[in-house]
């Protein structure tokens, strides 16, 4: 082979002559969903972008941060195979801005990809395909079927629990225990907890494999279930996760580590109980906190009778607030001190009208009970005054 022939060769390889007709509406959603895996910063340029494979009529978008993987599909209108990639956030913009409901064609020129819409062209770079890096998902150990639905609910009732670029790393992410019996997950920040559990019924039942899912995965994971009711099948091999639902498959590096034993943070010897409305603790807990300290954002919880809850928040320039809510209580009188935003957090995720927070002997935590729905519960930590 001359040196004229394998660079021909080579260039083919490299930059198939894929091309594609598709309508704008097709391209846009899936473009949307694989840009949001993709850093804006990126330590490889290639990262930047947004692999496109066509198969028969099917286009396959592919994005990673090399810590997630997004994979959507579409429908083409008609097209030749192959497969490049192209700067994904140009070619987002791109379509945003074309008119509704027009057809995009997308033609590859050596190693420049042509776009063209009604009286729009483009021209963008573009980077091979075979250097886009390969996502390894391993063998896969477990697979389950669960209700996206379902799923969805767990991470809502948990992820805003989740630490924050903690030195702990296996706290700055979820726990997910799943099963044939039973979906449970569980986020930390040290401070607090909130844990939720929904039974699965099912005929068939696995060994227990938790798993600790990254912050930023279960962001993207939660986004991604939008509104749907469909089953979706999770895929657990050594270090990732795989979730695929409809037209999309989505894949998360697991954390490394052992996630704390949350159930020895469960309170179980309850000696004071008290029970409120919502809303009205709520609205009290709102007002009063306007005076709490911005740095600490501390107030008191006190128990003056089996009837009265009296909240208390001052500051540095001693300024004060007070307000007394209605309960029931029982164990006798009780104080403690407690972050606000901890407390407002459990309690906008409570659906139930009334709310029940309970205290073991010394008060060195406050389990926090939907009355209405006991898969969810929530633990925080008292704080000094």
């Amino acid at each position: 082979m001359t040196q004229d022939t394998d660079a021909e060769f080579f260039h083919a390889k490299r930059y198939q002559p894929m091309k594609f007709s598709i309508t704008r509406e097709n391209l846009l959603a899936p473009l949307q969903q694989v840009v949001s895996v993709i850093e804006r910063k990126q330590t490889l340029p290639i990262l930047a972008n947004v692999l496109l494979r066509l198969e028969d009529d099917r286009l396959f978008l592919t994005g990673t941060d090399l810590e997630l993987q997004l994979v959507t599909r579409t429908t083409v209108e008609s097209g030749e195979p192959g497969q490049i990639t192209l700067p994904a956030r140009k070619l987002l913009d791109i379509c945003r801005l074309l008119p509704d409901k027009s057809t995009v064609k997308l033609s590859l020129r050596g190693d420049r990809a042509e776009l063209s819409c009604s009286a729009s062209r483009f021209n963008l770079t573009t980077l091979p395909a075979d250097n886009y890096p390969q996502f390894d998902s391993g063998s896969v150990d477990i697979e389950f079927q669960v209700a996206a639905h379902l799923l969805k609910k767990a991470l809502d009732k948990t992820m805003f629990a989740m630490a924050v670029q903690d030195h702990r790393y296996f706290l700055n992410g979820l726990l997910l225990e799943l099963d044939g019996r039973d979906l449970k997950t569980v986020a930390s920040d040290g401070h607090r907890l909130c844990y939720f559990r929904e039974a699965l019924n099912q005929e068939t039942s696995h060994e227990s494999r938790p798993i600790i899912i990254p912050r930023k995965g279960i962001t993207e994971l939660y986004r991604l279930l939008g509104d749907s009711t469909d089953q979706l099948t999770l895929r657990i091999s050594a270090n990732t996760v795989q979730v695929e639902l409809g037209h999309f498959s989505f894949s998360a590096k697991l954390v490394e580590g052992r996630f704390p034993d949350y159930q020895r943070v469960i309170p179980r010897d309850i000696v004071h109980t008290l029970l409120a409305e919502r809303a009205a603790l709520k609205s009290a807990l709102t007002r009063v906190s306007v005076l709490s300290n911005e740095k600490h954002k501390g107030l008191s919880l006190e128990v003056v009778d089996s009837e009265t809850l009296l909240l208390e928040a001052q500051n540095p320039e001693h300024e004060q607030a007070e307000e007394k809510v209605a309960i029931e209580a029982s164990g006798g009188n009780m104080k403690v001190g407690f972050n606000f935003t901890y407390l407002l957090d459990a309690i906008n995720n409570i659906d139930s009208e009334r709310v029940r927070l309970s205290f073991p002997a010394g008060c060195n935590s406050c389990l926090i009970e939907d009355t209405g729905d006991s898969r969810f519960v929530f633990i925080v930590m008292p704080m000094r005054l």
